[in-house]
Formats: structure tokens, C-alpha cells, sequence
């Protein structure tokens, strides 16, 4: 059986270099990891690594400060972590310490994280700017200052404190935003457990279950896919329920007649999937919900198209902001001339959210979305997410067949070289394969 994908130590190595290549000459950036976060009283919840950590590291330990000195002649990557202690390991699982940190993750140097404040204020003094990610971790950003505060104070003695404080993460997320063959190949997998969860709720929906069900479910079917949680947490919204954008009570049951809108994904290695859903609990979509449904995917569909390289952010917005205008015209629930409407966005009672973001290491992933004043251009590398809606509320004043009726569909979409492949396309979303699909279950 073919093992899963996995980002090897060679590509972490890589980012580091590349990121210290943009640095300036006689600079050093510092990066902490994740913080452990206290659930309840003396549990905390599962830890997971920060996004830009993990990227440059692939260490997965709390504690960690990673430190950047490109040129250094004793070491270009330094890490800080935990010692090895025997009886914190017997309670709270094994730690890696730093000899063995460098060997296995290709790291030039490392320290025990008790004696950074002792070491790190060397490594910086006369840095000509100094890198970190101000605004994300107070607590470290007080510890930073207190370092570079603490060189300035000793000026009589010598100590040179960095001449400029710079934002590391608009570096490192640039970075972030172009994805390699093995990243690549990450969130395919991501996908295709993703993919599988979606289908088994398609098999197994009938009326009377609860929307809790599926949640169950899904983090079922990601399990035996090998991951070990959601993506986010994951949204379940049946009937009226599916208007609300970001409903996670799923604690409702679900009834005959109604749509069923699953917005789920599995995150896999860190890299996240985002898929969403809609069909009918019972098998069969009633004639407004097809209505309603067709102009949601035709809206999807258009988005996709845009999704190529040399064309713009807003572009799949734009193509799907106008064939949802166009739908809800032909439906009878905008009225007036296509233009005009779509220049007061009349659509946006109906239809609130953009039509898509980055997706990568976080499910709403690091990248700008404009350069200056101008929308980026879509390049080879790039993944984003395209998440077409049509949301009525129960008392919109729109015909009685349309009210209570939420549908989003969303997949996520490769840039390549030619065009864009659609990674999630392993779930139905036609009309026909879902009803033929769940009427085979």
C-alpha cells in the first residue's frame, strides 16, 4: 500500500534558505512556536504547531524559538527547546531536545530554550535590522523588546542593539503562498480524505437523523484517512439552518424535503482542506431547490473558469456575482437590468461573502490579496478556494418556494501552468451524479 504523501526535511531546509535570502545582510529574524492553550481547568486542548513554525521547521514541540543569522559561521538555523526530562515525558509524551533536534530536522545549531535569555541577546547585537512577527504572540513581542532593550541599556559597555525592527510574517507568507510538488501533494491527500467523508454522508443521509451524525461521521472517515482532526470545525446546517454562514450547533435533525449544507474539510500534515456541499436529505431536490441550486453551481463553474494564470483575484468573484445576479433575476427574486444591479450589488441580501480565499497551511491562508492598489494575479503554485452562495431568509420578501433555502457549493482549485485543476473534484456536485449517487447508497 502506497504510503501518504509527506513534506520531506529537505524542502524545510529550502524555505529557510529562501527566507534568509530575502533578508538583508548582517540581519537575524526570530520566530516562536505555538503556545499550548489551556481548554479547562488542567487540560489543554490539542496542540498544534503555528503555521509559520511548522513551514520553516517541521517541529511539532510548544517552547521553541527558531532564529535565523544568515551567513553565521557557526550556523545559519538555531533552535531553542525543551531539554529532555524523563519524568515529564512519563507524563506529557516524549520530547525531542535540541542534539537530537538538529539531527533530525537538518538544524545547524540548538539551545535549550531555558537559556535563551542568556544566549539570544548575543546573537542579535549588532544586527543591522532584526525580523520577528510583532502583533501575533504579546507575550513574546514584550520578551523580544526586553532583549533589544536590554542591549540599548548596555551601550556603555559596548552592546550594539539592532538598528531596525521588521515584520517578519509579510516575508514568510509570500513564501507561503506559492506551493511546491510535495505541498502540492499534501493537500491532494487532504482532499481526497476529504472527498471521502462528503460521499459517506451522501451514502448514509436519510430524514429524522441529526445533524450531529454527520459531524460524527466525518471525523470518522477523516480518521481512517489518517488524520487526526477537522480542518476547522466543521459546519452541518440543515433546512434554514444552511443560511447561516458559519453555523456549528449541528445539534438539529434533519427533515424530509430539506437541503442539508456540509461544509467540511480534513487538514492533513497542516495543510487544510475546504469543501462545501448541498443536497437534498431525502435523495431528491425539489424543483426550487433545483432552481435555486442550478444558478449556484453555474456561479461555481464560472469562478472556476477565471481561476487562470495572468487573471485576476477578483475575477472569479466577478463572474460569480454576475450569474447569481442573472439567476435571481430569471427567478424572479431581483428585480430590474442586470447592470444596474449588479452595480448597486443587489445581490448581496442573497449572497454576502467573497467567492473565495488562499487555502493552504491555515484554511483561510496567509497572502495578500491586492499588490498596492491594483488585485494579484493568479500564478502557478497558487491553491484558493471558490464558495459560490445563495442564502434566503425564512422572511425575505421574495417568492414563498424560495424562503429557508441556503446552497453553497466549494471546491478547491490548483493554479497550474496551463490553467487550474480542480483538487476536490472527487465529490458530486451535478445535479444528476448526486441524486443517482445517493439513490445508489
Amino acid at each position: 500500500m502506497k504510503e501518504p504523501p509527506k513534506i520531506g526535511l529537505d524542502e524545510f531546509r529550502r524555505r529557510r534558505q529562501e527566507l534568509m535570502a530575502l533578508m538583508a545582510d548582517n540581519s537575524a529574524a526570530i520566530l516562536p512556536s505555538g503556545r499550548m492553550m489551556m481548554r479547562n481547568s488542567d487540560v489543554d486542548f490539542l496542540f498544534r504547531q503555528d503555521s509559520n513554525f511548522h513551514y520553516l521547521t517541521g517541529f511539532g514541540e510548544p517552547e521553541s524559538v527558531l532564529v535565523l543569522i544568515p551567513g553565521r559561521e557557526h550556523g545559519e538555523s538555531i533552535l531553542f527547546c525543551r531539554e529532555r526530562d524523563p519524568d515529564l515525558e512519563q507524563w506529557h509524551g516524549r520530547m525531542t531536545g535540541p542534539d537530537r533536534a538538529m539531527q533530525l530536522y537538518q538544524l545547524d545549531d540548538a539551545f535549550p530554550i531555558s537559556d535563551i535569555d542568556d544566549i539570544l541577546p548575543g546573537l542579535i547585537e549588532g544586527r543591522s535590522q532584526l525580523y520577528h512577527q510583532m502583533g501575533v504572540d504579546g507575550g513574546f513581542d514584550n520578551r523580544v523588546l526586553g532583549w533589544v532593550n536590554g542591549l540599548r541599556n548596555n551601550r556603555q559597555g559596548g552592546a550594539q542593539p539592532p538598528g531596525e525592527l521588521i515584520q517578519l510574517g509579510q516575508y514568510v507568507h509570500e513564501l507561503r503562498l506559492f506551493k511546491s510538488a510535495q505541498e502540492v501533494a499534501v493537500m491532494k491527500h487532504a482532499a481526497k480524505v476529504t472527498a471521502q467523508g462528503h460521499r459517506r454522508l451522501m451514502e448514509i443521509a436519510e430524514p429524522g437523523m441529526n445533524e450531529h451524525r454527520f459531524e460524527v461521521e466525518l471525523n470518522y472517515q477523516f480518521g481512517l484517512g489518517g488524520v487526526r482532526s477537522p480542518a476547522y470545525p466543521s459546519i452541518v446546517g440543515a433546512g434554514v439552518n444552511a443560511c447561516i454562514l458559519h453555523y456549528i450547533e449541528n445539534n438539529q435533525s434533519m427533515a424530509k424535503g430539506d437541503l442539508v449544507l456540509v461544509d467540511a474539510g480534513a487538514e492533513y500534515e497542516h495543510y487544510a482542506s475546504d469543501v462545501t456541499r448541498t443536497f437534498p436529505v431525502d435523495g431528491r431536490f425539489s424543483d426550487a431547490q433545483r432552481a435555486l441550486y442550478e444558478v449556484v453551481l453555474a456561479a461555481n463553474i464560472a469562478a472556476i473558469d477565471k481561476v487562470l494564470p495572468g487573471n485576476h483575484w477578483n475575477e472569479p468573484h466577478e463572474a460569480a456575482t454576475r450569474v447569481i445576479t442573472e439567476g435571481l433575476v430569471a427567478l424572479g427574486i431581483l428585480e430590474g437590468e442586470v447592470e444596474a444591479l449588479m452595480e448597486d450589488e443587489a445581490f448581496k441580501p442573497f449572497y454576502m461573502h467573497r467567492t473565495g480565499h488562499w487555502l493552504g497551511l491555515d484554511v483561510h491562508d496567509v497572502g495578500e490579496y491586492k499588490v498596492g492598489d491594483a488585485w494579484r494575479v493568479f500564478e502557478p503554485g497558487m491553491v484558493t478556494t471558490v464558495e459560490p452562495g445563495i442564502y434566503i431568509p425564512e422572511d425575505a420578501d421574495v417568492p414563498g418556494q424560495f424562503r429557508g433555502i441556503g446552497i453553497r457549493i466549494e471546491d478547491d482549485v490548483l493554479v497550474t501552468r496551463k490553467g487550474n485543476e480542480v483538487i476536490t473534484a472527487d465529490v458530486p456536485k451535478n445535479i444528476d451524479d448526486i441524486e443517482s449517487f445517493m439513490a445508489e447508497a
